[in-house]
């Protein structure tokens, strides 16, 4: 089974390129549960360009808040009110699930993603950036899904390589380390694709 959820360590790390990379190489399909923020368009719209997908492996949202903040705000400003149970994973195989930022930001006023995360029970993908401060978000979000009982698939990161804060992660996170996305630029599907295969080996996937 290939059904992963893919959090980040902190917003704008490079999330939605790595969730990209990986529904092209695996071809599954992806779902966004929750998207907060539409000034720059979607990050479903963003996955269809980046990753070069048909439309019919891009679920649409559950909800699509205007506001790019927390979710539970967004929602509040819009006059939404987010229902858990709208949030439910379909049964697709393969399936990539990108979550709207951090694994502790809040739904709701009562209800942190990562809780949602936990009653999922499905593998998540941590993608950390190699920039100053990863060690400290990439163990304290590890250790927030552990207490949880969230099964960890492993840790993706993205930008120049910092093989010490890499290692560093792998070993006192006790996570496997499954790669690391480097920049790339220019963007397109055909140089993402090569990145992808660069850096992780898809056997991991699998």
């Amino acid at each position: 089974m290939s059904r992963f959820v893919i959090a980040g360590t902190d917003t704008g790390i490079g999330k939605t390129v790595f969730a990209a990379a990986l529904t092209q190489a695996i071809g599954a399909t992806y779902w966004k549960p929750v998207q907060s923020g539409t000034d720059e368009g979607t990050d479903t719209a963003a996955v269809a360009a980046l990753a070069g997908i048909p439309r019919e492996r891009l679920l649409p949202e559950a909800y699509v808040l205007a506001t790019p903040c927390s979710p539970h705000l967004a929602a509040e400003i819009d006059g939404v009110t987010i229902d858990p149970a709208r949030l439910t994973p379909p049964a697709i195989d393969p399936l990539v699930i990108e979550l709207a930022g951090g694994l502790m930001v809040p739904l709701t006023r009562t209800l942190p993603t990562i809780d949602l995360v936990a009653r999922w029970n499905l593998p998540v993908i941590l993608v950390a950036r190699t920039a100053l401060g990863t060690i400290n978000h990439s163990l304290l979000s590890i250790e927030a899904m552990r207490r949880r009982g969230i099964p960890i698939h492993g840790i993706a990161f993205v930008g120049d390589s910092v093989p010490d804060s890499e290692a560093t992660i792998e070993a006192m996170g006790d996570v496997r380390r499954l790669g690391r996305l480097a920049p790339i630029d220019p963007l397109t599907p055909d140089t993402l694709a090569a990145a992808f295969a660069a850096g992780f080996d898809l056997a991991d996937f699998g």
